[in-house]
C-alpha cells in the first residue's frame, strides 16, 4: 500500500460509521476556515524557511483536500480521482510549450499563453477574482488585470500624485465629519496605495506584513525596555519609541 492510499483510507475511516464524531460532522462550508488557516500556516513556514514545519503544513493542507473529496464522494458527487483527472488535464492543456509544440521561451510568454488558454476554456468576467481574497491582495490583482487591458498609470510618480489626491479628499471628508464619505475615501486611499506598491514591483501583502512585524517588534522592545511602560505618559512613550526605533 502506498502512503497516499493509506492517507485515503485514514480519511475514509475518520468519516466512516465508527469514525471520529468531529470529522463526520464536517461539511465543505465548515471546513473552509481551516483550509484558509492551513494555507496561511504553510506560507509562514515558507517565509521562515522552516523545512520541518513546511513538510507538516503541506500535509495539513493535503489532508484538507482529501477530506473535501471524501465528503463529496460520500454524497455521490465526485471523488479524489475526478479532482486529479481535472488537474492533470488543466496542467497539460495549459502548458502546451511542454506537452505540445507551442513555443514559450520566457515566463512572460508562459503567462500570456496560460491566460489565453484559460479564457478559451472558461470564459469569465474580467474581474473573476474571488471576493473572499484579502482586500489588499484583491486590490493588487485588480490593478494587474486592468493593466493588461491598458487601463493603468504609466509610472509610479503618477500613482503618487493620485495617492496625494486621495489623501486630500480623505482630509476634507474628516473635516466635514461625514462618516460614510470618510469610509469611502479611506478605501480609495488604500486601493490607490496598493496600486503604488504594484507599480514599485512590490507585493502589497508582503510589504504590509513586514511593516506589521516591524511595528510589533519595536513595540515589544519598548515594553521590555521599561517594565512600567503603561504608567508612562504619551511624551515619555514617544521618546522611548524613538530610542527603540534608532536601534531596531
Amino acid at each position: 500500500m502506498t502512503s497516499f492510499q493509506q492517507l485515503l483510507d485514514i480519511v475514509k475511516k475518520l468519516r466512516g460509521p465508527n469514525g471520529c464524531p468531529w470529522d463526520k460532522e464536517q461539511t465543505h462550508e465548515s471546513l473552509t476556515p481551516f483550509a484558509i488557516e492551513e494555507a496561511y500556516e504553510l506560507e509562514e513556514a515558507i517565509l521562515n524557511n522552516d523545512q520541518e514545519n513546511l513538510k507538516e503544513e503541506l500535509g495539513d493542507l493535503l489532508f484538507q483536500t482529501i477530506l473535501h473529496c471524501e465528503i463529496a464522494d460520500q454524497e455521490g458527487r465526485f471523488d479524489i480521482d475526478d479532482v486529479i483527472n481535472i488537474l492533470n488535464h488543466k496542467m497539460t492543456s495549459r502548458h502546451p510549450h511542454v506537452f505540445s509544440d507551442t513555443k514559450a521561451e520566457t515566463s512572460d510568454e508562459v503567462l500570456k499563453n496560460w491566460e489565453a488558454i484559460k479564457a478559451l476554456e472558461k470564459p469569465k468576467d474580467v474581474f473573476d477574482i474571488p471576493t473572499t481574497f484579502p482586500a489588499l491582495l484583491r486590490a493588487h490583482k485588480i490593478g494587474k488585470r486592468t493593466k493588461r487591458l491598458d487601463f493603468d498609470w504609466d509610472n509610479p510618480q503618477q500613482v503618487i500624485e493620485k495617492v496625494k489626491e486621495e489623501l486630500q479628499e480623505l482630509e476634507e471628508a474628516i473635516k466635514k465629519q461625514d462618516s460614510s464619505n470618510i469610509e469611502e475615501e479611506m478605501g480609495d486611499l488604500l486601493f490607490t496605495t496598493a496600486q503604488l506598491s504594484r507599480h514599485l514591483k512590490l507585493d502589497s501583502e508582503k510589504t504590509l506584513r513586514l511593516s506589521n512585524e516591524k511595528f510589533v517588534k519595536r513595540f515589544k522592545a519598548m515594553i521590555k525596555e521599561d517594565p512600567n511602560f503603561e504608567q508612562l505618559n504619551r511624551s515619555e512613550k514617544e521618546q522611548l519609541w524613538n530610542k527603540i526605533k534608532s536601534t531596531n
